[in-house]
């Protein structure tokens, strides 16, 4: 267990696996524990390392909005932490923010980027379900109600119920505070890189779910025409968890691009 403090807040991050480093960034309010299907199978073949975003899981959650450029600034030092000068960096939703912004704020440290189920924000952005943006606003609701009314905007009505139970068991025990929550949800709403992220040069995988009813799959194009050489993935029968939805296929579409990422760098290096 380990923490780094940075910009006012103590950061919870671990690691497991070993290899080329590959950093994962979990999305709104979801502890690093969420990663638990996909990090298995990256920790056979990378050294895998996750944090807790301010605001979630064992990290803490300060008073006001948490941006995204803080939060990619939080990745940055548990990098610094971690001995480790650049890695692959794979963010979802938030996380897909914040490896945007990552990837725009330290170029150098990114050896090539996952983005899965997010947008670039900005007016150019395809909006949510109304009835899912109401229910991420809804304060009214107890943490059980919440955990309910989300599941039809984030999971394929395909996906068996067991395998949902599972990943909220993980939420219901990370369970945000008021304060954390709010302080990321903030940070997104305040948040757009649709103008900037033609700067990104590294090789970049965008990858969705084709039912997600939270950011809708239209992002992920969007993403795609933007950053130059980008490659688009786009999961049938899988919503915004897609790891959960589609995992076999998830993963394989993930370490195939991984692995075209290494021999590139030695094919360079030859």
């Amino acid at each position: 267990m380990s923490f780094v403090e940075n910009q006012g807040a103590k950061i919870y991050w671990d690691e497991q696996g070993s290899g080329e480093p590959l950093l994962l960034i979990m999305g709104l309010s979801y502890p690093s524990y969420m990663w638990h299907r996909s990090r298995p199978v990256l920790a056979q073949r990378y050294r895998t390392i996750a944090l807790d975003n301010r605001g979630a899981g064992q990290s803490d959650a300060p008073p006001g909005v948490y941006s995204i450029v803080f939060m990619a600034s939080d990745a940055a030092a548990v990098l610094d932490a971690a001995g480790v000068e650049s890695a692959h960096v794979f963010g979802v939703s938030m996380g897909g923010m914040i490896g945007q912004e990552f990837a725009l704020q330290y170029p150098k440290r990114v050896r090539s980027l996952i983005l899965g189920c997010t947008a670039a924000g900005g007016p150019h952005a395809a909006k949510a379900e109304p009835a899912a943006l109401q229910t991420l606003m809804r304060q009214d609701m107890t943490p059980e109600e919440s955990k309910e009314a989300i599941i039809p905007f984030i999971y394929d009505a395909a996906t068996p119920r067991e395998r949902i139970d599972e990943d909220m068991a993980i939420r219901m025990k990370w369970y945000p505070s008021p304060q954390g929550y709010g302080g990321q949800l903030q940070g997104i709403f305040g948040w757009e890189a649709y103008s900037r992220i033609a700067q990104i040069t590294a090789p970049t995988l965008i990858i969705h779910g084709e039912t997600d009813r939270l950011i809708p799959p239209a992002n992920a194009s969007l993403i795609a025409e933007r950053i130059p050489g980008a490659k688009l993935k786009l999961i049938p029968h899988a919503s915004h968890i897609f790891e959960t939805d589609q995992p076999g296929t998830a993963h394989h579409a993930i370490l195939e691009f991984l692995a075209a990422q290494h021999g590139r760098a030695q094919r360079s290096q030859a």
